[in-house]
């Protein structure tokens, strides 16, 4: 069924390998990723209807935290429903428009969810540096505002990378070494190089990663001079505690993608790859309910409201 195309000019179809080519090890594989689909779509779907019923939590950084389990269950479902089709029905087969828009909607929630962590960056900054004016500096109007913002540059920012890997029309194998229509995997299918895609992903690395990073970051500088400024030792912790769920869930997916993506090109083999793209699609947006609701009184007595009025 895996056809090499070494004189192939175009290309209508791929065709996804999944998380292993090993008959052995297709059952566990599914078990693994259906055992991960469910958590992640429970946990996060759980921190919305909380959020959205619960009036203790109309506050803007629920409203962030909101939009991010909206966005980590959309990047769940994009991702791994094609896991388990190929296992139910046998069929790896995608189209190649199926897989620019797969590859396209993966990239944009990718770049969508750092955005949203910087706003919540400075959300947190706001909420323990200008304590007195949080409310009138983070009202409803600016935090609508910063999350549409952040959903229209997500999938703007990486509209040049799909561009110019769409255009391409010679590729080397129709086989995807992937789960999903990852942009690495199918960059090695190209059969030769291309300056303006090396560009484009130049650009988006710039603009899409590093800025986010290093404005997520910067308010934590602020933070921390403020923490310090506090006598007490009791003082100090629970201003951090306010934002340490966040800060864990930032340390966390930057961490996964630079392994993934940010790897000397002689160390990245597409096998692991496969491991650390499954981390950051599903891994990580399976802890982060985990991650903000262990340790937040807020999201627990809020759950415990809904399950005694149910």
């Amino acid at each position: 069924m895996f056809v090499n195309l070494q004189n192939q000019t175009s290309q209508d179809h791929f065709i996804i390998v999944g998380l292993s080519s090993d008959p052995n090890l297709q059952v566990p594989a599914f078990l693994l990723v259906l055992v991960i689909y469910v958590l992640t779509f429970g946990g996060n779907l759980t921190i919305l209807l909380l959020v959205c019923l619960d009036h203790h939590l109309h506050t803007p950084m629920y409203f962030f935290l909101a939009n991010l389990s909206i966005v980590d269950m959309f990047s769940t479902f994009i991702t791994l429903h094609r896991e388990l089709i190929n296992f139910i029905l046998r069929v790896k087969d995608i189209h190649f428009v199926s897989c620019m828009i797969q590859m396209y909607i993966f990239a944009g929630l990718t770049c969508n969810e750092l955005l949203i962590l910087m706003v919540m960056s400075y959300d947190r900054h706001v909420a323990i540096s200008n304590s007195l004016r949080y409310h009138a500096v983070m009202n409803q109007k600016v935090c609508t505002t910063l999350v549409i913002m952040c959903w229209v540059l997500g999938f703007l920012q990486v509209l040049p990378i799909v561009v110019v890997l769409s255009s391409f029309t010679c590729y080397r194998s129709n086989v995807v070494n992937h789960f999903f229509c990852d942009p690495l995997s199918l960059k090695k299918l190209l059969c030769g190089y291309s300056y303006y895609l090396e560009l484009s992903i130049y650009v988006n690395g710039v603009f899409d990663a590093t800025c986010p990073f290093l404005l997520t970051f910067l308010p934590y500088g602020f933070i921390m001079a403020t923490i310090l400024k506090i006598r007490s030792s009791a003082g100090r912790r629970k201003t951090f505690y306010t934002c340490s769920s966040h800060l864990k869930v930032v340390v966390l997916l930057y961490t996964t993608l630079v392994f993934q993506y940010l790897r000397p090109h002689s160390m990245i083999n597409l096998d692991s790859n496969k491991l650390f793209s499954l981390f950051n699609t599903a891994g990580v947006p399976m802890l982060n309910p985990l991650i903000y609701s262990l340790k937040n009184k807020d999201v627990k007595t809020a759950l415990e409201r809904r399950l005694k009025k149910m």
